[in-house]
């Protein structure tokens, strides 16, 4: 039997994000699928790594996707869910520098010369500040999020530019994880005032999937990087900034916070009590000079929870009901010579599934990431055939070879994975070598 499950977004005058999960039930599948591994092999060493934890100086906490940028280039990375990095750097900048920044602290700077063979310990102060002066009427805060908008062509970049990121999502099944699926991808951006869909090239990837725990579902994502792509809403303002967004959704000031040392208005939003369908609530983050955009944080409303489940499901098991209980997206940009730009996206997406005569529910929890790791401009106007191009249906678990080689990803920047994905990638591991 090879039912599918497919739960997608549907296209509405309020649309939702390009983000499918695919239940397909299985049977006799493999632990792993081998797929071609372009030029791992023969690559030369040509940079050194830096490994680092930053954490919160007063509360020893974890500091969560915090930027780790390369001073005077484009090289950058992200903290993983344990405040880990690792950064890896071309022999020629060894004397550089690098900056790490997040939401709510004050910038630190290190140099490279600084770091020694275990992970230097970074910490972040709190920077807490009142704006002294208010250039947008704080009575009229639908007025900011206009004006966000009337200087889009000024604020982002309006190059095309060719970027390397970094793509990885993870299944959990309750508390354990079930699948890891890695990729590395090249992305042609158009500019940020032009209407053409930005393009992905699948430079490797690689996967790890422990099919058991999964019983007899697979549950899959299906469009991988064009996912985590599409919350640019900046270059995609359809997600949330219609032409009737102010009448859609309510707007508010919070408490004003700084980023990468710069004053930021926080504005709050949730949909308009009279609005019916479910919509989104969250915060967004703009710069106090520029009125630059530098962050968004929005979830969907899951209180009406039979149209949330309509909103996500094609099809199902005739002896299941599938639920979305969550769907969180999380957009930062980064900035370079006046111009921001997409620098890291995240969704977290949860969905419960409630069985027929079965005494316990099914419960996943699936997150997607992808971070912007080195960028050029596409000065010769490179661009992909048809061929080459990452279609939106792509599930990446089925594009992707095994977690064998350590040195998989060579100069390549990546997410350090946290020790529990580490854990679970070696316990999966030993359940292969007993069953050959």
């Amino acid at each position: 039997m090879n039912i599918k499950s497919i739960l997608s977004y549907r296209k509405d005058p309020s649309p939702l994000l390009l983000v499918f999960l695919m239940i397909v039930y299985s049977t006799n599948m493999q632990a792993f699928t081998y797929f071609q591994d372009v030029d791992a092999q023969n690559v030369s060493i040509n940079y050194k790594e830096y490994k680092g934890l930053v954490i919160d100086n007063e509360t020893n906490r974890p500091v969560v996707s915090a930027t780790i940028s390369v001073n005077n280039t484009n090289i950058s990375t992200v903290t993983n869910d344990e405040g880990g990095f690792l950064l890896k750097v071309s022999n020629d900048i060894l004397d550089g520098e690098i900056t790490v920044s997040h939401l709510g602290y004050k910038d630190t700077s290190v140099k490279l010369s600084q770091f020694s063979d275990k992970a230097m310990k970074i910490r972040l102060n709190l920077s807490i500040t009142e704006l002294s002066a208010v250039t947008i009427d704080p009575r009229d805060p639908e007025a900011l999020i206009r004006a966000v908008m009337k200087k889009k062509g000024t604020n982002y970049l309006n190059d095309k530019t060719i970027m390397t990121a970094f793509y990885r999502e993870t299944i959990k099944k309750r508390r354990s994880y079930v699948s890891l699926s890695e990729a590395v991808v090249d992305v042609y951006k158009n500019p940020y005032i032009s209407s053409k869909t930005d393009i992905i090239k699948l430079y490797r990837a690689r996967k790890s999937a422990d099919y058991k725990k999964l019983d007899t579902l697979t549950v899959k994502l299906q469009g991988g990087p064009t996912s985590t792509l599409y919350i640019d809403v900046m270059k995609n303002p359809e997600i949330l900034f219609t032409a009737d967004m102010t009448e859609t959704y309510k707007f508010s000031f919070d408490k004003s916070t700084r980023i990468n040392d710069r004053d930021i208005y926080v504005l709050n939003f949730e949909q308009r009590p009279e609005i019916v369908e479910p919509m989104y609530f969250g915060k967004l983050y703009i710069d106090s000079e520029t009125l630059a955009m530098t962050k968004a944080i929005f979830s969907l409303n899951m209180e009406n929870k039979e149209e949330v489940s309509k909103m996500f499901v094609r099809k199902k098991p005739k002896n299941a009901k599938v639920y979305p209980t969550e769907a969180t997206y999380n957009i930062d940009y980064r900035e370079k010579d006046g111009r921001w730009y997409y620098g890291y996206g995240r969704i977290d997406l949860a969905i419960k599934i409630n069985w027929k005569r079965r005494l316990f529910n099914s419960v996943y929890k699936l997150n997607v990431e992808m971070a912007v790791t080195d960028w050029k401009k596409n000065i010769e106007n490179e661009t992909l055939k048809p061929k080459d191009r990452l279609k939106s249906s792509i599930v990446i678990a089925d594009e992707a070879s095994g977690f064998s080689d350590p040195k998989f990803w060579g100069e390549y920047n990546v997410i350090e994975p946290e020790k529990s994905i580490e854990s679970a990638i070696k316990k999966i591991q030993k359940q292969l070598r007993k069953l050959n």
